[in-house]
Formats: C-alpha cells, sequence, structure tokens
C-alpha cells in the first residue's frame, strides 16, 4: 500500500525535511498546528503503529527527543506535545505511521484545531532552522 507519506519519502512529492536517516524521515507538516509542526515516520510503509516490528518502534521513538530538541530551538518554542493516532477513530488521516511535534508557544496557548498554511518561504527558512540544530 503507499500513501503521500511514501511518495514524500520517494520523493515524488516535495517536503520540508528536517532529518533523514535509512529508516526514518521526519519534514515538516504542511498544515501545521503551530510554526515548527514537524512529521517523524518510518520510510517502510506500515499503517499503524501495531503493524510495525517492536524494534523499529523503539528506533523511531529514540529518534523522537533528538528532533523535537531541534525543533523546539529552530521554532523558537517553549514547549512541545507528541500525538499518535493509530486507525480512523482515532483520527488517523494518513494511513501511514506518524508521530506528530507539536511546537507549543507560552503567548499562544494549546489549541489543537487552529490550522495554519504557512508560505513555500517560511517553511523553507523554518526546516533549515531545525535541520541546523540537529548538528
Amino acid at each position: 500500500m503507499s500513501s503521500i507519506f511514501t511518495k514524500i519519502v520517494r520523493k515524488e512529492i516535495p517536503s520540508y525535511k528536517v532529518h533523514e536517516n535509512d529508516k526514518f524521515y521526519a519534514f515538516l507538516d504542511i498544515n501545521p498546528l503551530k510554526k515548527g509542526h514537524t512529521l517523524v515516520i518510518p520510510k517502510k510503509h506500515h499503517e499503524k503503529i501495531t503493524d510495525m516490528d517492536s524494534k523499529d518502534v523503539g528506533k523511531i521513538f529514540s529518534l523522537v527527543p533528538k528532533i523535537a530538541k531541534a525543533v523546539l530551538i529552530g521554532a523558537n518554542a517553549d514547549a512541545f506535545s507528541l500525538a499518535q493516532n493509530n486507525g480512523k477513530a482515532a483520527k488517523q488521516i494518513i494511513p501511514h505511521v506518524h508521530i506528530h511535534i507539536i511546537p507549543r508557544y507560552n503567548k499562544k496557548g494549546t489549541v489543537w484545531t487552529k490550522r495554519q498554511i504557512p508560505t513555500y518561504e517560511v517553511l523553507s527558512e523554518l526546516a533549515v532552522k531545525i535541520r541546523t540544530a540537529l548538528i
């Protein structure tokens, strides 16, 4: 099965990459809840986390703190939330495992429903800032 995320991994659809290794890919959400909203996905397609090998689940979650720290720095955020949904009833929109790293800002609160559509320039600049913070 293929998803939009599989197409992103294959470079068939452009993305604002912040990290990539042999098994995982992290990129900015193009319809973010907050500035810097980042998704971490396995390159291999799995619809739900229960479909993944437990070692790979551990590997993807061990990568999250490193990326989250870079998101905090790059997006100048005060904190972050993590989200990971499995199945339609859990509001999983894309049927490919993904972990949301959602930056939080003291002055903006923690509203989950407000989405923003940033410009290409804003996303490109932010991806560079986060990638730089990973080094």
